[in-house]
């Protein structure tokens, strides 16, 4: 395979990871921002936060997979939008992980508030290493190969 080739196939898998983890963030936050009660009883059951914080993370975490999510479909302050969503999957699967050591029966909360869907497992914590892998490989590619050298910058050309 040719140079060329690989860095065109390469540059379209950039682009997918992008943007299938931006629908990602901004599907997670939609029900947590309108039900944002629900959401700090999620919190609240993962018992690592202190009870002065859980209502702060609560209101606040939505906004910033929101906007992380934009960020990552737009490409506007993209390499803030991907330090920000590897940041927060490596917190997500920390935590995901450090309960199913504890074994406590917490009710995942990631895309829903309702509490039906049963506690989170094996699944859930398999399905955020590899949202883990894709935001690493997004962080690894923004900072070894600059935007500005590749061309993803929208409205610039390479």
């Amino acid at each position: 395979m040719n140079k060329l080739r690989f860095q065109k196939i390469e540059k379209t898998g950039f682009i997918f990871a992008r943007i299938l983890m931006g629908a990602v963030f901004l599907y997670a936050s939609y029900d947590k921002i309108l039900n944002p009660q629900a959401f700090a009883e999620a919190v609240y059951n993962y018992q690592i936060l202190p009870d002065f914080a859980v209502n702060a993370v609560a209101l606040a975490l939505p906004w910033i997979e929101l906007a992380a999510g934009l960020c990552l479909i737009t490409g506007i302050w993209l390499p803030g939008g991907v330090f920000v969503c590897a940041l927060l999957m490596c917190v997500f699967t920390a935590a995901l992980v450090f309960n199913q050591i504890r074994g406590l029966d917490v009710h995942c909360g990631c895309f829903t508030t309702e509490a039906a869907h049963g506690p989170a497992g094996i699944w859930t914590v398999i399905r955020d290493l590899f949202f883990l892998v894709l935001s690493a490989y997004l962080l690894v590619r923004i900072v070894f190969l600059p935007l500005e050298k590749t061309g993803d910058i929208p409205g610039r050309a390479a």
